[in-house]
């Protein structure tokens, strides 16, 4: 089972590596991005409308394309099992997120967790998880499926890890997923993408002067 995994853990760091290359090849390079120039944004020269999704929010109530309008987003995948990489993530953007609440609501920019681990990922137990890190963090999550599809819109990946056990006790499990962010215009539209190590006061001070040049 240990090598298996460890396969499973190399075809999922190796598909997300050539996601984000195609995704380059496909969008060009940085230098003629419409947006202004930041430290830790890797904009592509043309943004992409994603295909249409409606992900499940931790309130009930459904997240569909036109909510995200309006703001600048920013979205990662995981699940509240995760042990490391996302408690890091959303404790460091919680930190940009305490510099950006003293511009407009209207214009805030978000930040957007997305469970792909939907099956112990219930909306109650995913609200209570974001909101321990930041108050206006949004969650949301998806049958498989859909979260297949909105995953690949975004250039990421994410796949199962059964345990030692996972044959006794189905719960077993980790999920293996694309540790970057991606980065939605005010439009909803993928803009550009974020990579790890982050930077969280960079990250907070990009979209400050990112929501200056896009507000109304």
């Amino acid at each position: 089972m240990f090598n298996r995994n460890i396969g499973i853990v190399l075809l999922v760091a190796l598909a997300a590596g050539l996601g984000l290359v195609l995704a380059q090849k496909f969008f060009g390079g940085s230098n003629t991005s419409p947006w202004p120039p930041t430290r830790t944004v890797t904009f592509y020269p043309q943004a992409r409308t994603l295909p249409g999704y409606s992900l499940r929010q931790s309130d009930g109530t459904q997240l569909i394309p036109g909510e995200l309008k309006g703001h600048w987003t920013l979205v990662f995948l995981g699940f509240t099992f995760c042990p490391d990489v996302c408690p890091t993530t959303l404790t460091d953007l919680a930190v940009a997120q305490n510099q950006w609440e003293g511009i407009a609501e209207s214009v805030r920019p978000r930040v957007l967790f997305v469970s792909v681990d939907p099956d112990r990922d219930p909306p109650a137990r995913l609200g209570e998880y974001v909101h321990a890190f930041h108050k206006d963090t949004l969650a949301a999550t998806a049958d498989t499926p859909s979260l297949e599809r909105f995953a690949t819109a975004l250039g990421f990946v994410f796949q199962k890890v059964p345990g030692k056990h996972f044959d006794e006790n189905p719960n077993d499990y980790s999920m293996d997923h694309s540790a970057a962010i991606a980065v939605l215009d005010p439009e909803g539209r993928l803009a550009g993408l974020i990579r790890p190590p982050f930077d969280p006061p960079a990250i907070a001070a990009d979209f400050v002067q990112l929501t200056k040049a896009t507000a109304p």
